[in-house]
């Protein structure tokens, strides 16, 4: 989806990415050790959904600097 400049669009893939972090935070609350392998499992493929999101939320914020990188943090 492309922004007023023609551009990708930032909104689609922040919500995508908020909306992994959330279901990541449910998947989270349900554990009671020990956890199973099932719960293990499902945890590592919401993390690495929710990784995927975050690195094509930073690209396209990387997409309206000169250098295409995305910003240092300051802290």
């Amino acid at each position: 989806m492309a922004d007023e400049g023609g551009g990708p669009a930032l909104e689609p893939a922040l919500a995508e990415w908020l909306s992994a972090r959330e279901e990541t935070g449910r998947h989270l609350a349900t554990a009671t050790p020990p956890v199973g392998v099932a719960w293990v499992q499902r945890l590592a493929d919401l993390l690495a959904t929710e990784r995927s999101w975050q690195d094509q939320y930073t690209e396209l914020i990387a997409l309206g600097r000169n250098d295409r990188r995305f910003p240092p943090s300051n802290r």
